[in-house]
């Protein structure tokens, strides 16, 4: 399954862009209203819940300054990534764009598809009120 936030244009350079999301700790900031739980586990890890959801912890996986960061599901029973492109628009603007890519069964798959686009959609709009 592969599902696309929308591109979100950012005030900010590629290289500010990506120090925010490299600090895990930010996270907190951009997760939905109904967020139940967030605890950082340790400089690359952090741990969140939604309101009905289980417990998900997010590690990061791969860092490409300032372009590109990897986070993916850190045990338990999914695999999948979370991937936050960073484009350089201009010396201040930057445009980023939210990837998720899991492999899940099919009745998974539509379970899901509806709640995790939200949140990647949330993930994304709030990145340039939060830096």
């Amino acid at each position: 399954m592969n599902l696309e936030s929308p591109t979100i244009s950012v005030s900010k350079s590629p290289e500010d862009v990506f120090n925010f999301l490299a600090d895990i700790k930010n996270f907190k900031s951009l997760m939905p209203e109904n967020i139940s739980k967030f605890e950082v586990l340790d400089e690359d890890k952090f741990l969140f819940a939604l309101k009905g959801m289980p417990e998900i912890i997010l590690k990061k996986k791969e860092v490409i300054p300032p372009n590109k960061i990897v986070l993916g599901a850190a045990g338990g029973k999914l695999d999948f990534s979370l991937i936050a492109n960073i484009t350089e628009v201009n010396a201040t603007t930057s445009e980023v764009k939210l990837d998720f890519t899991g492999d899940f069964n099919p009745m998974m798959a539509m379970m899901i598809k509806g709640p995790i686009s939200k949140f990647i959609e949330t993930l994304a709009t709030s990145i340039p009120k939060s830096i």
